[in-house]
């Protein structure tokens, strides 16, 4: 969730069908028009460009990201998934429009919001609060988060969801899908299709908030044995699919723990890598947008606050135990163990040779190397974040030897690399190896 208030901006968002239809009719016919104006331009000065080429000015792209930022929801889901299978895979262009949509943050005007907030709670929905800011100081794919008191004072964050977005999520994926096939953007080998459904049901889940509510009161259960982090609770009153009304829960960024001293960021760290175990291993159910904004630090308590689980997926037994076999395989440096743990996951079912099944299996090797590690691992000077993204685009950029990783695989990846980023970013050092041989020993405890 984007938490830059100084940067959001009011936009509509397109809530019906027909006008989300209209709006990428709309965009397909500006790009035609201007790869006809660029490639007449281009042919008249003597030269014979492609079409691709005429389609990636960057007018083009300047035009899809705008649009695209404009739907939300959907549009900007297939782009965040898209980064997390493709990578460094995708061309320079598309990546451009990624990183712009990451940027962008657009929130409702103030007159369809009243809309929305009328069509959920009523004519009279001002009169069971004392405040309720109308600016709102977060926004994101499908949603945005207004700060509210009750009349009785208690102090709620209140998530929207845009209109429209819920009955036009398989349409919009569908047109987004429709663009960049057009736009040749996509590698071939990038399996788009097993990519866009996954986006249909991620998105639909993410879109039912009673849905992320009972996931609010799960992880409230869970954390009571982990007393060092807190979770907001749900007004149950004041909630439905389409909005959110939670605990407003004071904090600080979780990077500006970066000031405190070496002892309170190394607990921090390895609070939330014992979480992440704990979801993988225990629990079996991940909340996997590792986003800095979805975390933040209580000063005053020495507490962690979790916020945001649309995102959550559960974890099947088999993904769990094939992690925990591969973790221990990488923990000795038994690739024989990694390998077949890999295959386990489903990391093996394309036609891949040997060869790129070893780099992949050096990949995981390389990526589990805290656990090899007899003591604190030094986060921020190991570089191994960097380290492991070099090594997955040098073998992303031979195309003939990438291949679409099982999509929950995807996700549980991008969990663990946001922690390990926010370790290197709080200059954190962590026995991660005693972490996760906790885990062991209890599921070893359990089996026997």
């Amino acid at each position: 969730m984007n938490k830059q208030s100084n940067s959001l901006k009011a936009a509509k968002i397109p809530s019906g069908r027909l006008s989300r239809f209209s709006a990428f009719g709309g965009l397909a016919t500006r790009l035609a028009g201007n790869v006809i104006k660029e490639g007449v331009k281009q042919y008249s000065q003597g030269q014979s460009p492609k079409l691709q080429q005429l389609i990636l000015t960057p007018t083009n792209i300047s035009h899809v990201a705008d649009k695209l930022a404009q739907l939300r929801g959907a549009a900007m889901k297939v782009g965040q998934m898209l980064s997390m299978d493709a990578g460094e895979l995708l061309p320079p262009e598309l990546s451009e429009v990624l990183a712009k949509l990451r940027s962008e943050a657009n929130f409702m005007p103030h007159k369809q919001l009243i809309g929305v907030l009328k069509n959920q709670w009523g004519d009279n929905w001002l009169d069971v609060f004392g405040q309720f800011e109308l600016r709102p100081f977060a926004a994101a794919s499908i949603g945005q988060v207004h700060l509210a008191y009750l009349a009785t004072g208690e102090k709620l964050a209140v998530k929207i969801q845009y209109p429209g977005i819920k009955g036009s999520i398989d349409s919009d994926i569908d047109n987004v899908a429709t663009l960049l096939k057009m736009s040749g953007l996509v590698p071939d080998n990038v399996k788009l299709d097993l990519l866009l459904l996954q986006a249909k049901q991620q998105l639909h889940h993410e879109a039912d908030y009673l849905h992320e509510a009972a996931l609010l009161n799960q992880y409230q259960e869970w954390v009571k044995q982990y007393p060092h982090f807190v979770v907001p609770k749900v007004y149950p009153q004041l909630s439905n699919d389409s909005i959110l009304s939670m605990e407003f829960i004071e904090g600080v960024p979780i990077e500006s723990v970066v000031s405190l001293d070496q002892t309170s960021r190394n607990k921090i760290a390895s609070q939330l890598l014992q979480l992440f175990l704990a979801e993988l291993f225990t629990f079996k159910l991940v909340q996997t947008d590792p986003n800095f904004g979805n975390f933040q630090y209580q000063t005053d308590t020495n507490k962690i606050v979790l916020l945001d689980f649309g995102a959550t997926r559960a974890v099947p037994e088999y993904l769990s135990n094939g992690y925990r076999r591969l973790m221990l395989g990488a923990m000795t440096s038994d690739y024989e163990l990694i390998t077949s743990a890999a295959a386990d996951i489903g990391f093996f079912q394309d036609n891949i040779t040997p060869e790129q099944q070893q780099l992949i299996v050096e990949i995981f090797h390389q990526a589990c190397e805290p656990l090899r590690c007899d003591g604190e691992y030094d986060f921020a000077q190991s570089q191994l974040a960097k380290r492991v993204t070099d090594a997955a685009k040098a073998m992303s950029t031979k195309q003939d030897q990438w291949h679409t990783p099982p999509m929950d695989a995807i996700f549980i990846h991008r969990k663990l690399a946001g922690i390990y980023l926010l370790a290197a970013k709080i200059k954190a050092k962590v026995n991660v190896r005693a972490l996760f041989s906790v885990h062991q020993s209890v599921t070893s405890g359990r089996k026997e």
